[in-house]
């Protein structure tokens, strides 16, 4: 998508502070932290949130979480523990519309129970 600011990161035009890549996976730090750590995982291919991609091509979504499996356990944020979080939609709170997980810990965080 040319108008998508993640396809324009994943294709080298936005600058980004990648902490992870593959043949299929593109995670870089967020600009704005929520946490002290946090991430922002994304599939090569644009979908627009998780409902599309489910529909779309649903190997992405192993794709994605396998990537995080593997940062998280080599970086030592699985010690810890972290969250994974995404947004459908406005209300849900997405702004940019290409699906993508946020990862966020290094720190206890807040909310959520259970």
């Amino acid at each position: 998508m040319s108008d998508c600011l993640f396809c324009k990161i994943i294709a080298g035009e936005i600058s980004s502070q990648k902490i992870f890549e593959n043949e299929n996976v593109y995670a870089f730090k967020d600009l704005y932290p929520q946490a002290k750590e946090h991430y922002l995982f994304i599939s090569k291919r644009h979908s627009k949130n998780i409902n599309d991609l489910t529909v779309s091509d649903a190997k992405q979504l192993e794709e994605v979480f396998a990537a995080i499996q593997s940062f998280t356990s080599s970086n030592g944020l699985e010690k810890d523990g972290f969250r994974v979080v995404t947004n459908i939609n406005e209300h849900g709170g997405q702004t940019v519309f290409h699906t993508h997980f946020h990862v966020l810990g290094g720190e206890q965080l807040k909310g959520f129970g259970a």
